[in-house]
This record gives C-alpha cells, structure tokens and sequence, in this order.
C-alpha cells in the first residue's frame, strides 16, 4: 500500500536523541525520535502517532528508532475480543473486594505519595529514581492530552492508580503505580484488567500498553494479554 500523500503525518518533523543506554536492554544502545515540541497536538494526531507506535511522556511524544535493534514492538489489547486466561480470572477474582473508577488527572498529594513509595519501594534502581513533584508532574502529566487516572480503592485508601490517555478509539496506558504492601493481589495485573472493561464500557476498541520487549523481563507481562496486537513493520498483526 503506498502512503496517503494528504497523511498528516508525513508532513511532520522529528529529532532523534543521540546514542544512549537503552532502559530495557543493558547490553545495547538505543536512540529515539521526537516530535517537534512545537507541534499542536490534537486528539485525532494522537490516535494516529499511537497507531504507527508512538507513545507519550510528559508532553512529549517518541517512539524507539534503533538501527540494529528492533525489540521494541508496540501491543495494543483489543477489548472486545479480550478472553481473560485463567491466571487473570484468579486475578479479578481475588481484587473483586476494591473499588474502582475513573477520574481526571489532577494532582493529589495522596496519588504522589503513592508513586513516591511505589518507587522507592520497587524501582530504586531506576532511572526515575528518585521522585520527586517537579519529576512527577513532567513525567505524567501534560496540557494536551485528555489524560484520566483509573483509580483502585481498598475502602477509602487509595491503593493503585492507572495514569490513561484517552485517545479516539482507545485508551493508552502511560503508567501505573501501586502500594507494594498489596503485592499479593497483582494490582498491576489487576489494574490493566480494569482498564480494558473501563474501555469496554466507553466503547472503546482498544487497550494500548505500549512496548513488549521480549528479553526484558519488566515487560514480558504484557505477552498474557489474548488476543493482542502487535505492530510489526508498520502493519498490526493478531496473536490470539
């Protein structure tokens, strides 16, 4: 198929970072490509860019563009054909006592205290260690984006939260957060769970979960979710 010479997309400019140590691989290099930071970015170019692979941090939106190296693939869940396995059945089963919902992105000192601990508590090693309001605030949030939290309750005590963009015909999930004493109940597993019925009830087609990278083992988690879609090349393809 040859490109749509009206594509918005081919009109746009992008940078691309210089070589680094990538954050998924120890042993490799990586480089990165931008959009221009002065770029209006609307709702309808954002579900595009999410649909060639790219995601957002802060108000910045990027994709992995490695010469040697393509481990990076993007995965999105359709939820509608979405068929929970038994290990996330055991899952929604066993958090089936917290509460959740939807809210706008706003910020909280109870969410931030959170984040703080989750990071300090799981992610020390980290390259968003250590936190902090400014590194908080630059990292999740953004003027552009139509960015929502789905937010997961035990009684009143806020004990997970899901940092969402809600795109056209999807949600993207930018990152999520949780209480590591509550490591039991899998609530990063439990909270992508949620989502994809949160994008269900607002008729939405898909769960964006941005990168699997098959030989980093934060990300393999991503791989239980069936059927997924997976961009390879610049066509998305189903696992089931």
């Amino acid at each position: 198929m040859q490109p749509d010479p009206n594509d918005e997309l081919l009109k746009l400019t992008f940078y691309a970072t210089p070589s680094h140590s990538c954050s998924y691989l120890s042993e490799q290099q990586a480089t990165t490509v931008f959009l221009d930071p002065e770029k209006h970015i609307s709702k309808k170019l954002y579900t595009r860019l999410s649909e060639t692979g790219f995601r957002r941090s802060g108000s910045h939106i990027y994709r992995p563009h490695c010469e040697t190296c393509q481990a990076c693939v993007p995965v999105r869940i359709p939820v509608n054909q979405f068929k929970a396995n038994r290990s996330q059945r055991r899952c929604l089963k066993k958090g089936s006592m917290f509460r959740s919902e939807l809210s706008e992105a706003r910020y909280h000192d109870e969410h931030y205290h959170l984040y703080e601990r989750y990071l300090r508590e799981r992610h020390a090693d980290g390259d968003m260690y250590p936190p902090s309001h400014q590194q908080y605030q630059d990292f999740l949030f953004s003027e552009w984006s139509n960015t929502e939290f789905l937010n997961i309750y035990d009684q009143n005590k806020l004990i997970a939260c899901s940092v969402i963009d809600r795109l056209d015909n999807a949600f993207s999930a930018v990152y999520t957060y949780f209480d590591p004493k509550y490591e039991h109940y899998s609530l990063g597993k439990l909270a992508i769970l949620r989502l994809v019925e949160a994008a269900k009830d607002a008729q939405l087609d898909f769960l964006y979960l941005g990168y699997l990278v098959k030989d980093c083992r934060k990300m393999k988690y991503k791989s239980e979710y069936r059927p997924l879609d997976c961009l390879v090349g610049n066509r998305w393809v189903r696992l089931t």
